[in-house]
């Protein structure tokens, strides 16, 4: 987490002295913007670490559920597991149709 954090504080501070760059302006003119700019950008990591917590926590959460379910199903001796396609499928051809067995 602080690895994210150190890098968004530095792309802050890189961002503050593109912009300065590009504006041709000398570097430290203002030193106390610095701060600003890098503690906006440990922000902005401090939220996309959140965003990816939370997006890891709910791949986790849905892994668990669907190991869970297929536990279940192979307990219960349900045969066919896996995506076999519905009726119509299965008498189709062609690319989306369901292999024939």
């Amino acid at each position: 987490m602080v690895n994210k954090i150190l890098f968004w504080s530095g792309f802050g501070l890189a961002v503050r002295f593109w912009q300065l760059g590009i504006e041709m302006r000398p570097f430290l003119a203002q030193p106390w913007v610095y701060p600003i700019y890098a503690s906006l950008g440990a922000g902005l990591g401090y939220y996309i670490q959140g965003v990816e917590d939370g997006q890891m926590r709910y791949l986790r959460e849905t892994r668990d559920r669907l190991l869970e379910k297929r536990r279940r199903r192979a307990e219960r001796g349900v045969e066919g597991v896996g995506n076999q396609g519905s009726a119509f499928q299965k008498e189709q051809e062609g690319l989306f149709a369901s292999p024939k067995a």
